[in-house]
Order: C-alpha cells, then structure tokens, then sequence
C-alpha cells in the first residue's frame, strides 16, 4: 500500500518592506512520504520570499514536470519557476525556456558546493537564472518552526528574510552564487 502525504496547513502573514507586499496566506502544505520537514519549510521560506496572489505550490517531488513552486501570467505563460534542491542542467534548460525568471533554492552542508561547481559553466547562458544556497543552520532552524498548524510571520527587509512563530524567530542565510 503506498503510502500518503501529510497535510500541514500555515497562516503566513509576509511583510515584504523590499516589494511593498503585505499579505496574509492560508496554505496547505502536502509532506510526500520521501519529503523531510526540513525541506517543506524550505518551500515555505521560497513562498514568503516571492509570496504572491498566483503563486502556488505544485505537487513538487510527486511530479517530474513541475517546480516546487510556481506563478503564472494571466495569459497562462509561466512567470516564476522556483526549484529546490540541485537540478541537473537538462531540468535548468527547460526552465529557463518556459519560465520569464526561473530561481533555484539548493540546500544541504556540502553536496551543493559540489554540485555548484559542476553547474556554473553551463549555466550562465541562463540570464533568468537565480541560484542561490540556504545555510545548513538555517534550514535546520526553519525544520523547527514545523508543526501540523503554523501561524507564522515573515519580514523580508534590505534582501534579508526572518520568519517565526510566536515563540521563535530564524534568520536565514541564503548567500546568492549565481548571476
């Protein structure tokens, strides 16, 4: 018998002083199986970062053909791809022929510098590329706000983003490699 996704559900309130976005979103979030909560709260800093009123989560991990998240334009083109983990160059290609801006959240202590370093050269034809690595310390402390029912805040100011709950508050790393 396979078996099923957890569901999580958040209230994320974002305060985007960058963009001028303040919102509050009632989200669910579906855990697949071979998901960690680590990496669903990565999906969820990835939201707060580029909330929006048509962003949405996709079924992700479930599907080969789809981001982890993504908005469309009113006439169906794709406007944000958003990737986690450490895409291989035929997935980045496709990408960043579909989508106007196509960002990749990679993640991990040591795997990602590798992977890096294998990927610039043959990424930087990709001008609607952004890659960019969450700090181990970081995500582990985001896999610390996770519970079944969240209601977190998030404030995004000068590139920097703080997200928390009642009780805690995480800064989070995520220094840009690419452009």
């Amino acid at each position: 018998m396979a078996l099923k996704a957890t569901i999580y559900k958040a209230e994320l309130t974002v305060s985007d002083m960058d963009r001028d976005y303040y919102a509050t979103h009632e989200l669910t979030l579906a855990l697949h199986p071979s998901e960690t909560e680590s990496r669903m709260m990565l999906r969820l800093m990835a939201f707060a970062l580029h909330a929006h009123e048509d962003l949405a989560f996709t079924r992700g991990i479930s599907s080969t053909e789809e981001p982890d998240l993504w908005r469309h334009n009113p006439d169906g083109t794709l406007a944000l791809w958003i990737e986690l983990g450490m895409p291989d160059e035929k997935r980045l290609r496709k990408a960043c022929g579909l989508a106007e801006q196509v960002l990749v959240y990679c993640y991990g202590p040591r795997a990602p510098r590798v992977w890096w370093e294998s990927m610039a050269n043959k990424v930087r034809r990709f001008d609607n590329l952004t890659v960019r690595h969450v700090a181990a310390d970081s995500e582990t402390a985001l896999a610390g706000l996770a519970q079944r029912s969240m209601r977190l805040q998030a404030m995004i100011q000068d590139g920097q983003l703080w997200i928390g709950d009642d009780s805690r508050n995480v800064e989070v790393d995520r220094p840009q490699w690419y452009p």
